[in-house]
């Protein structure tokens, strides 16, 4: 990864976050623990998810020109996030990126890095 600017580039740029993000969702969609937080249709946060990682990991500030400071802990509030939704999130994550192209030790670094702001999330005690 050193010979690239951010981690954004090292993964491939807007399209493999693009991807990264579908395959995300299809599995955040019937995962028994997280699909009950979502909407049906998806799109919405699908896009959200987007901007946001692409800003997240060091691309365009995409999430921040369209709707300001990310202030994910806050945003998420409203949900409950206990650790097992987190552990199963980041789940969902690296079973995406596992279907990339994306070298394996990029894809721990990847979830090495989400891993922080998820377990960040967390609101709520276990079940």
């Amino acid at each position: 990864m050193s010979s690239y600017a951010s981690h954004y580039e090292a993964l491939g740029g807007a399209d493999a976050i693009r991807d990264i993000v579908t395959r995300f969702y299809s599995k955040v969609q019937l995962h028994p623990l997280l699909a009950p937080l979502f909407p049906e249709d998806i799109n919405p946060v699908l896009e959200k998810q987007y901007l946001f990682l692409t800003q997240f990991f060091g691309g365009p500030s995409l999430y921040s020109d369209e709707y300001g400071h990310p202030m994910m802990r806050g945003r998420h509030m409203p949900f409950p996030i206990t650790p097992e939704r987190a552990e199963a999130w980041l789940a969902c994550m690296a079973a995406a990126l596992a279907e990339t192209s994306i070298p394996e030790v990029l894809q721990e670094v990847t979830i090495k890095k989400l891993s922080g702001p998820a377990n960040h999330f967390v609101n709520t005690e276990s079940d």
